[in-house]
């Protein structure tokens, strides 16, 4: 075959069909890919469920990688035995060449398979603590969060101590899931145990503060009468939990210096700030009608000795 005047070696009319086979097929698939992704678009217009516009983008994607190959096997690998030639030799080199790769894609199956987590979820993978806003064969974007207090000396360090976004979108390859937990708030339960820890002198009422924190936490957080039944019902049948405890409760502590008193309650998986913001406040102004103090490692002087001065005697000589 020449170009230009120019003989191409190996390259003969049956590689240039091919190659003319080959432009045509990847801009069909082109496209089909276009249409199917405008035609999800319209539906998912109407369709107001994030998990059907993740999954139908994701099978999209899948028919569309998988007809893509085999048209070109088809139209480059048409004598079995240089298949199975070509085969062997890529199949090395790229195992050779792009283990990290072949990892990720591999991860990308085992999350969709194994139903790690979907888009929306809230998760911590590769260090990385956030919701997931989208997934590819290799890759998963996080929209990060703070972190709370317990653990924000952890890395990477964020400005925000809480869990909300930071703003910052993290890239977190598919084959993390091989390496490290990945950590699912959301997944089949969309709610979260937390607490709050308050210090009473001993010398103040604690039967008082202790229904203090039980009314905030009535008040704000999730009781057994505010959640779905079949959302725990469901978490029962699956893993086999039985007596989960939902109620709010509080549990004593005894410390050399103050009695602490620490608040367990359930949250939704979003939005937990705001009502332990809200129950602080009520917790703080029902203290203060109370008349009990929050203790503090503060040190009180109660006596102090006598002093005793004297004159200084004069100077000898």
């Amino acid at each position: 075959m020449e170009l230009f005047g120019v003989h191409l070696i190996g390259a003969d009319a049956a590689t240039g069909h091919k190659l003319l086979l080959t432009l045509a097929f990847v801009l069909g698939i082109w496209a089909i890919g276009a249409l199917l992704r405008a035609l999800l678009g319209w539906i998912g217009h109407s369709v107001d469920s994030p998990r059907f516009r993740f999954w139908s983008r994701q099978g999209v994607a899948l028919l569309l990688a998988i007809a893509l190959l085999l048209g070109l096997i088809s139209i480059w690998f048409d004598n079995p035995a240089h298949l199975s030639t070509v085969f062997g030799l890529v199949t090395a080199g790229i195992a050779f060449a792009l283990q990290r790769v072949i990892t990720a894609v591999a991860g990308y199956f085992v999350i969709l398979r194994g139903k790690t987590f979907n888009v929306g979820d809230r998760i911590v993978m590769g260090g990385v603590r956030g919701d997931v806003i989208a997934l590819s064969f290799m890759q998963t974007k996080i929209m990060e969060m703070g972190e709370p207090p317990p653990v924000q000396d952890a890395a990477p360090a964020v400005w925000v101590h809480s869990r909300q976004f930071t703003g910052r979108i993290v890239t977190v390859t598919n084959d993390k899931i091989f390496d490290e937990p990945v950590y699912n708030y959301t997944h089949h339960f969309p709610y979260l145990w937390d607490e709050i820890r308050l210090p009473v002198r001993y010398a103040d009422d604690r039967a008082a503060a202790e229904r203090i924190l039980l009314d905030a936490a009535r008040a704000h957080a999730l009781t057994p009468e505010r959640i779905d039944p079949d959302r725990l019902d469901e978490l029962e049948r699956r893993y086999n939990l039985k007596g989960l405890d939902i109620a709010p409760r509080v549990y004593w502590r005894i410390t050399d210096n103050w009695l602490e008193l620490a608040l367990r309650f359930l949250t939704p998986d979003h939005g937990t700030r705001a009502i332990k913001d809200a129950m602080s406040r009520d917790i703080l102004v029902a203290l203060d009608a109370a008349g009990i103090g929050i203790a503090s490692a503060t040190y009180e002087i109660t006596a102090v000795p006598p002093l005793k001065l004297e004159p200084a005697s004069p100077p000898r000589g």
